[in-house]
């Protein structure tokens, strides 16, 4: 099933850049020649935002399959009634629409995703009941409906979309400049595919590392926004408890590892430390009057 969502991804990328080159030179006259800057700009944002914006488009449809995320339409049990409640609540205190709500099997984890905040998705797993509380499972949906408030999906969607953009554009703007040339004064086809490709391997390693960086900045503002909204101990409780877990036990799959709960940390980890988040919660829940 991963595989042909991976495919059917994209299909759905290339389609939308030939379509909208197709749309801008047949309705509009602008043709996009790659041999001029502005040309390769236009078409380095093209290509730079397509497949970040149909990610974002397509998020909740895409984790609720890739995860098996069961949709609560009406609870069926104490434990699912308890669990929109919570959500409903912790929604409204924070402003946005009521999110969907779903189950799935895995690590003790949750995550949220969604392209907008009136229209997300928040989804725990079945094995975060069996090791947290109540009050520290309120903690972790507050860290979660606290990404959905700050429209962390949409600013991580758009900082793509330039990383993306300025990948493609710097790539093939230095291989036109290093390759060979002709008589003509054009690149040599061979070389200029070639330096292309390690340019754009080599610009997107430093792209992701920048990427990452902010996914890290993010989780830190997710953390104080469930401290502000349910108060510090859940969030604090349920962090120190993950940290215990061995890694392997807790992480979601490699797609979904951004929009979960805990991560592990380097320089291309989208989740900071557990101790440095946790010293980071007692700092700002002081700030805010609160003692853990």
């Amino acid at each position: 099933m991963g595989i042909v969502l991976f495919l059917l991804m994209n299909l759905a990328v290339m389609a939308s850049i030939y379509l909208t080159i197709f749309v801008l030179e047949a309705f509009f006259g602008v043709r996009i020649d790659q041999n001029t800057v502005s040309g390769l700009l236009i078409l380095s944002l093209i290509v730079g935002f397509s497949g970040a914006l149909i990610s974002l488009f397509l998020s909740k449809w895409m984790a609720i399959r890739s995860m098996g995320v069961e949709i609560i339409e009406s609870p069926s049990n104490a434990r699912e009634a308890w669990l929109v409640e919570t959500v409903s609540r912790l929604a409204e205190e924070a402003g946005i629409g009521m999110p969907q709500v779903g189950i799935f099997d895995g690590p003790p984890n949750a995550f949220a995703t969604g392209w907008n905040r009136n229209d997300s998705l928040v989804a725990v797993s079945n094995s975060l009941f069996e090791l947290m509380d109540e009050n520290e499972i309120e903690g972790v949906l507050a860290h979660e409906i606290s990404h959905i408030k700050n429209g962390d999906m949409i600013t991580m969607t758009l900082l793509q979309g330039v990383l993306n953009t300025f990948v493609f554009f710097f790539s093939r703007l230095l291989a036109n400049i290093l390759s060979p040339k002709d008589d003509r004064g054009n690149p040599n086809p061979a070389f200029y595919f070639m330096i292309s490709i390690v340019l754009e391997i080599v610009l997107t390693i430093f792209a992701t590392m920048l990427a990452m960086w902010f996914s890290r900045y993010r989780e830190y503002r997710a953390d104080e926004g469930a401290v502000n909204l349910d108060g510090p101990k859940g969030i604090y409780y349920a962090l120190a408890k993950l940290g215990q877990i061995p890694k392997e036990q807790v992480a979601l799959s490699s797609d979904m590892k951004a929009f979960g709960i805990v991560g592990f940390m380097d320089l291309f980890s989208s989740h900071p430390p557990i101790e440095k988040r946790l010293e980071n919660i007692k700092r700002y829940a002081k700030e805010k009057g609160y003692d853990i």
